[in-house]
């Protein structure tokens, strides 16, 4: 029986042919069929038609994707101090994430090297300074209608956020309409679907137009895209994480990441949140991790606590703006730390969904969503660590919720960490 060739090894296939393809055309001459046919014809209706069917489905998957998550939520208000808690954890340390990608990013210049401003489409216009008050006010949409045809995000998220908990609060009698956003919801999902089906051809597009435009210095800053988002990734799983788990339970860390290792063979082979959510819970129940605890924070972790896909797309967001010679300002700066922690909610804890919300992070500052073809040749690497570092802090929340809750049995986290230590 013939093994079915994957989505992302057809990626990789088309990134590897894009960029053999690409450099063969940066050596030959100049000439219509090259320069008019295939660069400025072939390649950019299909690299441009994917970035742009994938830019169609930013702000209806947005939409209902929190409106789905926020109405949801009444739990919270049930669970009172642990929803509480929950919450505070999840948006803190997504908001954390996204500023020390944006600090590596400012710092490292991951896209420093590389000049692709002469091959960006239309017009970036990154628009005037605006105060802390004003890019607060500006969250409040004074017309929704008018946020949806203008591509407002952050006016979308609040609209949606406000529309999800308005829903959640009428309880009952929302039923109806929160079933026809989860109907959308799926058929959004299935739409993204059928889009990334033509990734591999779009990806072939966008890198071989890259790579016979600027040659082999691509691949360098790709380089070292990977390695800024790794090194976010590091760093938060281990000050962030270690040092919040550290400072309010006490404990060792130690039998925690002995049993997450079951945890983390599934988001690297799934790239899942939520299909590593009945491991999760089966490995907390045996660090001593009470029901109430953990049969809350888990299945919201999967949904709303995106901090390793915050990090990469705060680096991306950086990489692509110095790719294209673009200077992000304070406010810029501010509107992605807003934006992606706020999208984080009913985010959908499933592969391929990372590259719609980053371009809608892309989308809240103006920045040229082409430079999503060059980040997709290593999302799949990208995208096992950030899933993992993602359940990674739905467990860290757990544990420390768990204790201050004081539905957390110590002897059994320190005896199951020397059983597997044993074993």
């Amino acid at each position: 029986m013939k093994k079915k060739v994957t989505l992302t090894s057809k990626i990789l296939l088309g990134l590897f042919l894009g960029f053999i393809f690409g450099l063969i055309l940066k050596s030959l001459p100049g000439s219509y069929i090259k320069d008019t046919v295939i660069i400025g014809g072939v390649f950019k209706v299909l690299g441009t038609g994917f970035t742009s069917a994938i830019k169609m489905m930013v702000v209806p998957l947005v939409f209902v994707s929190l409106v789905c998550g926020a109405s949801s939520m009444g739990d919270v208000k049930q669970l009172g101090r642990i929803g509480t808690k929950t919450m505070v954890f999840y948006l803190l340390t997504t908001a954390v994430a996204i500023i020390i990608a944006l600090f590596l990013g400012s710092v490292l210049k991951p896209g420093a090297g590389l000049d692709m401003s002469s091959v960006v489409t239309g017009e970036v216009a990154i628009g005037e300074s605006k105060s802390l008050v004003d890019i607060i006010l500006g969250i409040i949409p004074s017309n929704p209608i008018a946020s949806f045809a203008n591509g407002d995000m952050l006016q979308i998220i609040f609209f949606a956020l406000l529309t999800g908990v308005a829903m959640s609060m009428v309880g009952e009698k929302a039923e109806p309409v929160r079933k026809v956003f989860e109907s959308a919801n799926d058929i959004c999902m299935k739409m993204v679907g059928i889009i990334m089906m033509a990734a591999p051809i779009g990806v072939f597009a966008l890198v071989a137009e890259t790579f016979s435009t600027v040659g082999k210095d691509a691949i360098l800053v790709l380089v070292k895209y990977l390695v800024v988002v790794l090194l976010g990734l590091a760093i938060h799983v281990t000050i962030v994480y270690g040092g919040l788990f550290k400072v309010f339970t006490k404990q060792k860390i130690k039998p925690f990441l002995k049993k997450f290792t079951k945890v983390a063979a599934i988001t690297f082979s799934t790239s899942s949140s939520n299909a590593s959510v009945p491991a999760s819970m089966e490995i907390l129940e045996n660090l001593g991790v009470g029901k109430t605890t953990r049969s809350f924070t888990i299945p919201m972790g999967a949904t709303i606590n995106m901090d390793g896909t915050a990090i990469m797309q705060g680096v991306a967001a950086l990489f692509i703006a110095q790719i294209y010679g673009i200077n992000l300002e304070m406010n810029q700066m501010m509107t992605i730390v807003l934006t992606a922690t706020l999208a984080s909610i009913g985010t959908a804890g499933v592969p391929g969904v990372g590259m719609i919300m980053l371009s809608m992070v892309l989308t809240s500052v103006n920045l040229p969503l082409e430079g999503i073809g060059l980040i997709m040749g290593v999302e799949r690497i990208v995208d096992m660590f950030r899933t993992t570092v993602n359940v990674m802090g739905d467990n860290v929340c757990t544990l420390i919720v768990a204790n201050s809750e004081k539905d957390f049995d110590v002897d059994k986290y320190c005896g199951g960490g020397k059983e597997e230590i044993a074993a």
